[in-house]
């Protein structure tokens, strides 16, 4: 059987990951800074992480001339930031608040957390170097993460208890607290959504990121590959690979116009959706929706 390496990159896509910038800077002042996902642990004594850096990047030189090389693991809020790392620039630490660490390789402000290393051993992996460093000092932020699954940012959502009352040790008086709190209901709901959502969405065949390009691009025209990057909160590289997928399933042609088959299967997707919003609102009467829905405009123009 052929190998088909587009396919093996989307099915690695199903497990969901943190999001991390790895900076560091070498003798000359030279900062450098990339987006990687393939960060992990590998040993607590000594403790030791790792990443991976493409063999054709522009950033290696840097990296394995450093004596460290930082870890910044980027919060919910710093899409961003991820997007600035993870594209091509002449100067990506423009207008970026950092601070030195260990080496002077630079964090970054705000993160959920940081692991300052010292380079350990690299180590050849195929078509990427594998970058292991001893974390010689970290910090935790304890803010919520970023991750990152099926080509897609996301959010981490706890689950917040179990199904039935019946299941929850919780006292009385800590579950009356838990429903009277309008972030735990929300937690919750949508919770539910996703499990609900997310299962009738997959079975299309089609993962999140290439759902959300696909419905994007079924109302938009003349769009280009820039203009999707801005329009949805998808890496620039991964939204040429989500378009490089529905292009493969004959769902889009070339100039990213809809085929015929592309239109079935977006009225598809529309469709799951608008079911999945009125099982969701079929308890609430036309003025309960109308209200429910400029709460939910009025959260979103007032949050920060």
């Amino acid at each position: 059987m052929e190998f088909d390496a587009k396919e093996f990159r989307r099915c690695l896509g199903n497990f969901a990951t943190g999001v991390t910038v790895i900076t560091a800077k070498s003798s000359d002042g030279t900062q450098v800074g990339v987006t990687a996902n393939s960060f992990n642990s590998v040993s607590l004594d000594p403790p030791l992480i790792l990443w991976s850096i493409a063999k054709t990047s522009s950033s290696y030189a840097v990296f394995d001339n450093a004596s460290h090389f930082s870890v910044n693991i980027l919060a919910a809020d710093q899409i961003d930031l991820s997007n600035n790392f993870a594209k091509p620039s002449d100067d990506k630490f423009a207008n970026i608040d950092t601070q030195p660490g260990a080496g002077d390789a630079p964090l970054l402000i705000n993160t959920a957390a940081n692991f300052q290393c010292e380079k350990y051993q690299i180590v050849d992996g195929g078509d990427h170097w594998i970058m292991m460093g001893k974390v010689v000092a970290f910090e935790n932020h304890g803010r919520a993460p970023l991750l990152y699954v099926q080509g897609s940012y996301a959010g981490a959502i706890p689950f917040t208890g179990a199904k039935t009352p019946a299941q929850n040790i919780a006292s009385e008086q800590t579950l009356a607290r838990l429903h009277d709190s309008s972030i735990y209901l929300m937690t919750k709901v949508l919770q539910k959504i996703q499990e609900n959502y997310l299962p009738k969405q997959s079975s299309t065949g089609l993962n999140t990121s290439e759902a959300r390009l696909l419905l994007v691009l079924s109302d938009t025209n003349s769009t280009s590959v820039e203009d999707l990057t801005q329009l949805i909160t998808i890496p620039a590289v991964d939204v040429e690979s989500g378009l490089d997928s529905l292009k493969g399933f004959e769902l889009i042609d070339n100039d990213l116009s809809l085929t015929d088959k592309g239109r079935d299967m977006a009225e598809r997707l529309w469709a799951i959706s608008n079911q999945q919003q009125e099982d969701i609102l079929a308890i609430l009467n036309e003025s309960e929706r109308n209200t429910f829905k400029s709460i939910l405009h009025t959260l979103l123009k007032k949050m920060p």
